[in-house]
């Protein structure tokens, strides 16, 4: 039995998201819990040749991998009624036809203490897919996301969204590996920006 054939069987559907979903879901939900996953750390190790990149130069996006020693933070969705199957079929879109990804269930922890934990429908990219770039030092990550461009927009705003996110709803989280990124990112867009010295400039 697939995931969601288990979690359909009940009245409601969690989904859970960790990339462009906290801050785009693009679905009808009733509503919304921040809160974070064990055992998976959030990784730019996905490519993206469509939404985020194209197929000469693909985006990275995040996926999840294994790791009993962390945990992944991100917003769990609560979808009732026709939401779920319409939730489904958009996300069997954006997420596994478009994305590449595989859908697994797992126990989803609140922030706030006095909730209960759950179980949630969540989305990743193993190794196995085509798409799938794998680790690589932060500075090349960052510069390959500087840039490029997709369908929906710039790499960048993919990367700059989700450290927002994590700002303003998990303050007291130091997600290493997306904050070093986004740094060295906009270090990139920065130089970038301001381009090469020119005139007087160049005799300083």
């Amino acid at each position: 039995m697939k995931p969601q054939d288990i979690l359909m069987e009940k009245s409601s559907l969690w989904v859970f998201g960790y990339g462009s979903l906290v801050w785009k879901p693009h679905f009808a939900y009733k509503r919304s819990i921040v809160g974070f996953i064990k055992g998976y750390k959030r990784r730019f190790w996905h490519g993206d040749d469509f939404y985020r990149g194209d197929k000469q130069n693909p985006g990275r996006v995040v996926t999840l991998i294994d790791d009993e020693e962390e945990c992944t933070w991100g917003v769990a969705f609560e979808v009732t009624g026709p939401q779920i199957e319409e939730t489904l079929q958009y996300l069997n879109i954006r997420e596994v036809m478009m994305g590449g990804y595989i859908t697994e269930v797992v126990e989803f922890t609140p922030r706030e203490r006095d909730q209960s934990s759950l179980l949630a429908l969540v989305y990743i990219a193993t190794s196995e897919n085509p798409m799938y770039l794998g680790p690589a030092p932060d500075m090349d990550i960052a510069a390959q996301i500087a840039s490029c461009r997709g369908s929906t927009g710039l790499n960048m705003e993919y990367l700059v969204r989700l450290a927002e996110f994590m700002r303003l709803y998990c303050p007291d989280v130091q997600d290493q590996h997306l904050f070093t990124i986004e740094k060295h990112a906009l270090d990139f867009v920065r130089r970038e920006s301001e381009g090469p010295l020119q005139g007087p400039a160049l005799m300083a």
